[in-house]
């Protein structure tokens, strides 16, 4: 696959770019606010879900993740990130407020997040640089009432 280069314009852009992020990991010291340009900025390694380079070994690529025209950001429960200063990136979604302003939440594992109050939704996504591969796809339990109703006819 070829490196992404994506833009976001609204939420379904971000629910786009929040399934391409889905188990990115990140430093701690690689995500950064500037105020005076409006910007938050950060770089991944996602987990690329659409390459896989053999049965036991999936890809990872290194990511840059910005968004534009924010105003301000705060961050909750980031008490593990301080510790390991590794985040894992489960979600990107989008809070509207008055339109078209409202608050990006980058939700991580354990609890932590990341908000960002936002004049509207301007962001940017682009892969670095080649993939490299890794032996450990991420996992995630399946609830119990899903593996249920799978077993039932509609």
């Amino acid at each position: 696959m070829e490196n992404l280069k994506l833009i976001a314009l609204d939420d379904e852009d971000l629910a786009i770019f929040s399934a391409h992020l889905q188990d990115a990991v990140v430093k701690t010291v690689d995500m950064g606010f500037l105020p005076r340009l409006q910007r938050f900025a950060m770089v991944l390694n996602r987990f690329d879900w659409d390459q896989q380079v053999c049965a036991n070994e999936t890809v990872r690529r290194r990511t840059g993740l910005h968004f534009e025209r924010v105003r301000d950001v705060k961050c909750r429960n980031m008490e593990e990130a301080r510790r390991t200063g590794v985040l894992n990136l489960l979600a990107v979604t989008f809070i509207p407020g008055e339109t078209p302003s409202g608050f990006v939440l980058l939700t991580f594992s354990g609890g932590a997040e990341v908000r960002l109050e936002v004049e509207c939704i301007e962001a940017g996504m682009r892969d670095l640089g080649p993939a490299w591969g890794c032996t450990h796809a991420p996992k995630h339990p399946v609830p119990e009432e899903v593996t249920q109703s799978k077993g039932t006819a509609a």
